[in-house]
């Protein structure tokens, strides 16, 4: 298995008294490595790096590849809407010497495909790490098309991509005519990514259980597809539960019950529900109790 398949986890920020908790932090890294996920993102969507300052996102990152070293790629999530603004983040942080970088296409302006390719292009520019794309319509409000994704995979800047569009159709045009890694970005579409030839996820769900997500990923590579479909169906409510709520509230408050960080959030993020809670309780002793 290369660098950039299995699965990856968009690790969450901790917070105590509002402020980034460092020590929480590096201990969930080192528990996932620990339990064998393939990489980590920090700063994804589910980190809240919308929240975090600049310098708060920096030495999170340092924190995490302090705390997993050599056992772990760490990639560093890098998005915004001014392509100069983010061209020049992404300069900043090469010191850092990330495994790569998760770039999503620009928020909010919804510009053409052509901007979407210009965009991602100016970014690698700055840059001789590899880049992860990362296509989210859902928050980004515009899509990247199978085939400016087939453009941008014949730069060698670009190696994998973090599909979360839902759409399968473009999940196989992009899995069929692209060289790139592709990683699922949508929980519940794991096995179908792996079924179609991609190869793997960036999931958020793999922080509760992520040796049972790293089991789906071994089987399926092995051929087991019958066993890892029942693995797989048995994480299938926990997934659902997970992202019945904004993200990462259903997150925390699991990782919270398992007692390993505060169920603390920034605004405009919120926790999740009591009566959601109620539900992630009796489903995650269902899911600890897993033996398969």
């Amino acid at each position: 298995m290369t660098a950039f398949e299995g699965i990856w986890v968009p690790i969450v920020t901790p917070f105590h008294n509002g402020e980034v908790a460092l020590d929480a932090a590096q201990r969930l890294a080192a528990d996932l490595v620990d339990k064998g996920i393939h990489g980590i993102v920090v700063c994804g969507t589910t980190g809240e790096a919308a929240a975090l300052s600049e310098h708060e996102q920096a030495t999170l990152l340092c924190a995490i590849i302090e705390a997993v070293g050599a056992r772990c790629p760490v990639a560093m999530g890098v998005s915004g809407s001014n392509t100069r603004v983010v061209a020049e983040k992404v300069k900043s942080y090469n010191h850092y010497a990330p495994a790569a970088y998760l770039l999503s296409a620009p928020s909010y302006v919804r510009p053409s495909q052509e901007g979407i390719l210009w965009h991602f292009q100016a970014v690698a520019s700055q840059t001789d790490l590899p880049i992860i794309i990362y296509n989210i319509p859902a928050r980004t409000g515009v899509n990247i098309d199978a085939s400016t994704v087939a453009t941008l995979a014949m730069d060698p800047h670009f190696i994998a991509i973090k599909e979360s569009s839902g759409d399968v159709s473009q999940l196989m045009k992009i899995i069929n005519n692209t060289s790139l890694k592709v990683l699922s970005g949508d929980d519940a579409l794991l096995l179908t990514t792996l079924e179609l030839g991609g190869h793997g996820a960036i999931s958020a769900g793999a922080h509760i259980r992520p040796d049972l997500f790293v089991r789906i990923v071994d089987l399926m590579r092995a051929g087991q597809t019958e066993q890892a479909s029942i693995i797989f169906h048995a994480l299938l409510p926990l997934i659902r539960l997970l992202f019945s709520e904004p993200n990462p509230g259903p997150i925390k408050a699991a990782l919270a019950i398992q007692g390993k960080m505060n169920d603390n959030l920034r605004l405009p993020m919120t926790p999740m529900s009591s009566a959601g809670k109620d539900k992630l309780a009796g489903i995650l002793q269902e899911v600890a109790d897993l033996r398969v």
